[in-house]
């Protein structure tokens, strides 16, 4: 089987994307897996401190693998959003497959040296493993939104070049345009996709597509084929979560089998990832 650097490297050869999809329950799991599977498309499970705090964090990588495992599959894990070098060391320790620090909120010097302590320390631990930094400001919820973040601040091309240089990271996450949560009944702004191109030719490592929920599917087709290798989808599994867990809930309001109500979730976030995938896939 490939390694997650292998598919990586592939995918902006190729210029597809890999779908990253967090989960915070099995059931979130087994809907990515199964669209995943059924497409044929390698996929990476990513939990934030709050979801690897509430799933454990061992307990991901361990269920991660054993798919991995038992069906020869490339299905892999990643901690997204590290806000801290404890919380990245906790996650690379723990055995996941990537991890990403998240500094983009600290002055540039301050996330520069951060960043470069967690690679340093990573690859210490596990040469493979692949590390992600960001700079510029995106949001930091996964959730629906009345308005833009504030604060929200777009990554420069130059800078994007500094960060890369001094890190060592293996791939690089900017602010385009893109932001964490989808805007209720509007859809969320569109991306800036010259600053893509831009910053995908200073970087000189692959991109990565936070916030992409609730982005337009010309605008994922135009940064995909500008250097975005992997795009991060959260919002859209917690709503589509919701919305089925309501319906299964009023359509059998005398259940109380938490897998028989859970079944209809299941299919739900199936269906909403197997569409990104499709997109990102050109299948």
């Amino acid at each position: 089987m490939e390694t997650l650097k292998q598919i990586i490297k592939e995918a902006n050869e190729k210029k597809i994307a890999i779908g990253h999809f967090n989960i915070s329950n099995i059931e979130g799991l087994w809907g990515i897996f199964n669209a995943a599977k059924e497409l044929d498309v390698p996929v990476i499970i990513g939990a934030s401190e709050g979801e690897r705090k509430f799933v454990g964090t061992k307990q991901i990588v361990v269920l991660v693998k054993s798919l991995r495992e038992e069906f020869g599959y490339p299905i892999f894990c990643n901690a997204d959003h590290c806000h801290s070098f404890e919380s990245l060391k906790e996650a690379v320790d723990a055995g996941f497959d990537a991890v990403i620090f998240d500094g983009a909120q600290l002055p540039m010097e301050k996330n520069i040296e951060i960043t470069k302590k967690c690679v340093e320390y990573a690859k210490s631990i596990n040469p493979e493993i692949i590390i992600e930094g960001e700079t510029g400001y995106i949001g930091g919820s996964s959730k629906m939104l009345d308005e833009i973040p504030e604060g929200v601040e777009m990554t420069s091309p130059e800078d994007a070049e500094r960060f890369v240089k001094e890190t060592g990271v293996d791939l690089f996450s900017p602010a385009v345009g893109n932001i964490h949560g989808m805007l209720k009944g509007v859809k969320n702004p569109d991306l800036d996709i010259q600053r893509i191109k831009d910053i995908r030719e200073k970087a000189g490592v692959p991109l990565v597509l936070h916030g992409g929920s609730g982005i337009s599917d010309e605008d994922f087709v135009s940064a995909i084929e500008s250097g975005m290798s992997i795009v991060h989808i959260n919002t859209e599994i917690r709503k589509a979560y919701r919305e089925n867990l309501e319906k299964s809930l009023k359509e059998n309001p005398e259940e109380i089998a938490p897998y028989k109500i859970n079944k209809s979730v299941v299919e739900g976030i199936k269906e909403t990832v197997e569409k990104r995938l499709r997109l990102f896939s050109r299948i």
